[in-house]
């Protein structure tokens, strides 16, 4: 089976072995071959082929240009190596839903277009999530009519919303997009050397505000509790100052060297925190609980499927008193936060790199008519 893939991934073109450079490791020994077309690369092409059968073909052109390039580009690799189906990485403007779009129709190759999740869902951070969310409406409404289906990555979230918006229920694919090294983040004991950890940009989605507003409620209820915020951003310097200000004990890194070390802070971390108000996994919070590290979390992308039944951790509304309540819960008693962080790892099995990506390349190989491969 050959794959066409409309990727929003510009990275690999110029050299960096960054998360879809890995995920194409394991994914591509399910295709006789992959052709991925992507944005411009944003510096000099180096590499344009990966793992032997997957190659690259960065635009030409800016945005403006994508809808033809993919139109036309894809036609051109399409005849020459008859490709069975194309996935469309949707998001933003939604230029590669709508150029995989014409390209199905000049082809008749049909298209899945991927939404891992929507801005502004299931809370808007601010008013250009609300923007992003009626366009995304819009080309959902649009494209239902035109893709094969759309591909999701969480059981609930998603798919709900892509049903109120006219999806029907048969044309939603759910396959999960994480896929976690287990070699290097699984369970160790070790000393706890913080209370809490969280990784991520440093932007308004991410709620890094509130979690130190939590912070701040636990100090004055007499239970302090100590942070390590991972992550750069634009928010960074004010999010230092806000912690300043409320006095709370809270230590910013920028940068983690190696994933390697990663896994040794979320296993010196008593809980992970993850307090977005819309996320397409998070990865962080998975990493962590394979690491035996119970969570903390918004119901936000899969975070609502793996949490619900508070046995890895507990879900928090998307307010400071409703998060500080959590975390007391999972820090309070420490035996109840061990068993905790051994169901997190448990819960957290199922994403191991190879198993999670084989679902989803035997879920497109099912869809292309082709036979599911056990590699």
């Amino acid at each position: 089976m050959r794959l066409l893939m409309v990727s929003g991934d510009r990275q690999v073109a110029i050299g960096e072995r960054g998360p879809f450079h890995a995920m194409q490791r394991e994914f591509s020994r399910y295709f006789d071959r992959i052709d991925v077309l992507c944005p411009k690369a944003p510096g000099p092409v180096t590499v344009e082929t990966i793992h032997d059968n997957v190659h690259f073909h960065p635009a030409p052109c800016g945005r403006r240009g994508m809808v033809r390039y993919i139109a036309d580009r894809g036609a051109e690799l399409i005849r020459e190596h008859g490709h069975t189906l194309i996935t469309s990485h949707d998001y933003g403007w939604f230029y590669n839903g709508v150029g995989s779009a014409a390209l199905t129709g000049r082809t008749g190759v049909p298209y899945l277009s991927e939404i891992h999740h929507v801005p502004g869902v299931p809370v808007p951070a601010d008013l250009r999530e609300r923007f992003d969310k009626w366009v995304a409406r819009v080309y959902v409404r649009w494209a239902r009519h035109k893709t094969l289906g759309f591909r999701v990555v969480n059981q609930e979230e998603m798919p709900r919303l892509l049903r109120r918006w006219g999806v029907p229920a048969e044309r939603i694919f759910i396959l999960p997009s994480l896929y976690i090294d287990q070699d290097v983040f699984f369970p160790r004991e070790v000393q706890a050397q913080r209370d809490l950890v969280f990784a991520g940009r440093m932007v308004t989605n991410k709620g890094v505000g509130n979690l130190l507003e939590a912070m701040a409620v636990l100090k004055r209820e007499g239970m302090p509790v100590s942070g390590m915020f991972i992550g750069k951003g634009p928010l960074r310097e004010k999010l230092i100052a806000r912690a300043a200000q409320l006095g709370v004990d809270a230590e910013f890194v920028e940068w983690v060297d190696s994933p390697e070390d990663l896994a040794e802070l979320y296993r010196t971390s008593r809980v992970v925190v993850c307090a977005s108000t819309c996320e397409g996994g998070p990865r962080f919070t998975v990493e962590a609980m394979a690491c035996g590290t119970p969570c903390v979390s918004t119901p936000v992308g899969v975070m609502g499927d793996l949490l619900a039944d508070g046995r890895g951790g507990g879900l928090a509304g998307f307010h400071a008193h409703s998060q500080a309540l959590a975390l007391k819960r999972v820090l309070q008693d420490e035996q109840v936060r061990a068993e905790m962080g051994r169901n997190a790892a448990e819960i957290a099995r199922p994403f191991e790199y190879g198993r999670a990506i084989g679902v989803y390349a035997n879920g497109l190989r099912l869809m292309a008519g082709a036979p599911e491969l056990t590699l």
